[in-house]
């Protein structure tokens, strides 16, 4: 009888380890952007252009928003549609726009008190946003509508490579480890960076580009896996629900994620 239990514990642990993440083509489009920063459910694409303007591009019409006094967007936020923030490095500032792209918020970090030298920004939960603080080498949830710091994480010990979020989760990849936070600033997970360079994030998953390699955390997930897909070069990439998008600097693709 216990061999019986063994083969099947064995026969089920083989079938689970036999399972693969493939990204299976939808679609291509050509596209010519400078950077792509947002594709909702909808299609909306939310991108810039070499003259630094962000575009917000539905099927039938296309609107902008230009602030050539920041120079040049380092991230977008499109998380929140009706909260889209845009954050410019070179001035420490991020700027709130509404689902029309009318400015609604300007945070210019250099003049609240205390300073606060930023270097990555995500969406939080209601006015709030996630703060990566240079100088203090921690995350913050930032209320800018009141002008208070609602939590700080503990601080890290390496470089921080890139900073993704949604109401619920914030998550953080440094050169040693990947973090993972709640609404509350509770540390939930810890991984070990094997060499990821960026990431992208929706509800579903949890995307890593390590080369031109891409995985996957899946969605209360505890195994990060590599993701099945063709060779590409992979200029930028983007996560909506189970679709995966990979953008080479001319064309748009759209990837179908199955577990196989």
């Amino acid at each position: 009888m216990q061999k019986i239990v063994v083969f099947f514990f064995l026969f089920s642990f083989s079938l689970v380890a036999q399972e693969q993440i493939k990204a299976s083509i939808k679609d291509s489009t050509i596209f010519k952007a400078d950077k792509i920063f947002g594709v909702d459910t909808f299609g909306t694409l939310y991108y810039t252009t070499k003259n630094n303007t962000f575009h917000k591009k539905t099927k039938d019409t296309i609107i902008t928003y230009s602030n050539f006094q920041l120079g040049e967007i380092t991230s977008a936020n499109t998380f929140n549609s009706l909260k889209i923030n845009l954050f410019y490095s070179d001035f420490n500032t991020v700027i709130i726009l509404d689902n029309r792209l009318a400015e609604i918020f300007k945070i210019d970090f250099n003049t609240i008190s205390p300073y606060k030298n930023i270097s990555f920004v995500s969406t939080g939960f209601d006015n709030t946003l996630w703060v990566f603080n240079q100088d203090l080498q921690q995350l913050e949830l930032y209320d800018y509508k009141t002008n208070k710091t609602r939590l700080k994480t503990v601080p890290v010990q390496s470089n921080i490579l890139d900073l993704k979020s949604d109401y619920n989760n914030c998550y953080m990849l440094t050169e040693k480890y990947l973090y993972i936070y709640n609404y509350f600033g509770s540390l939930i997970s810890k991984f070990k960076n094997e060499g990821y360079e960026s990431l992208a994030y929706s509800k579903a998953h949890l995307i890593l580009k390590k080369a031109e390699q891409l995985y996957v955390l899946p969605k209360n997930g505890t195994e990060i896996q590599k993701i099945e897909h063709q060779n590409l070069l992979i200029n930028q990439f983007l996560v909506t629900n189970e679709t995966l998008y990979i953008y080479d600097s001319e064309t748009l693709r759209q990837y179908q994620l199955k577990i196989e």
